[in-house]
């Protein structure tokens, strides 16, 4: 009888030393991750950090990496985002256990001549010129009441009618916005 446990006992020693001697270094990087961070960090890939930095390109790597090694979601990351619209900054013992994440620059696209990328219009055009309204800066006068008259619209019949009338009020609103600019840009600074 005392040979079987003296056998028990030699296996179990065994085992526990062949754990030990075979034990990756990932689960003792985990453990001091653990107690480095002050919480166990749940896994996160790449993927997940891209698909949440894709979503909110203003929020740093760091900052993403960081809380979704705290809620392991996507999902629950995201939602933080969006209510606080911030995401808190990593502590310094962090970056003790994960490198600083370099962000590559982004390349610039710079369209032909003559071209425009369709994101933003050139900077020499400008909301008249847009909206060939030039003929119409010359001709129109603003007066303090004419701003009540584009306030509230009439519900048109047809669509062809109500794009009119939208396209009527922008207009009116353009002209009246840059004889603002030009009353205000004759008066004298007060100093």
């Amino acid at each position: 009888m005392s040979e079987v446990v003296n056998a028990i006992v030699a296996f179990a020693v065994i085992v526990i030393i062949f754990r030990w001697a075979t034990s990756s270094s990932d689960s003792s990087s985990r453990r001091s991750a653990s107690s480095t961070l002050g919480f166990r960090p749940k896994n996160v890939t790449q993927e997940m950090v891209n698909q949440i930095h894709s979503m909110f390109p203003t929020i740093p790597q760091d900052n993403i990496r960081y809380d979704l090694l705290r809620t392991g979601s996507v999902e629950i990351t995201s939602n933080k985002i969006l209510e606080r619209g911030y995401l808190d900054a990593p502590p310094p013992a962090y970056f003790t256990v994960y490198s600083r994440t370099e962000v590559p620059p982004q390349p610039r696209q710079v369209a032909p001549q003559g071209q425009s990328t369709g994101l933003a219009p050139t900077p020499k055009e400008n909301l008249i010129s847009r909206y060939k309204l030039q003929d119409r800066t010359l001709s129109s006068t603003f007066s303090p009441e004419d701003h009540l008259a584009f306030g509230k619209a009439n519900w048109e019949d047809s669509s062809e009618k109500r794009e009119a009338s939208l396209q009527e009020r922008k207009a009116q609103m353009i002209l009246a916005a840059r004889q603002c600019v030009s009353i205000l840009e004759s008066m004298p600074l007060i100093n």
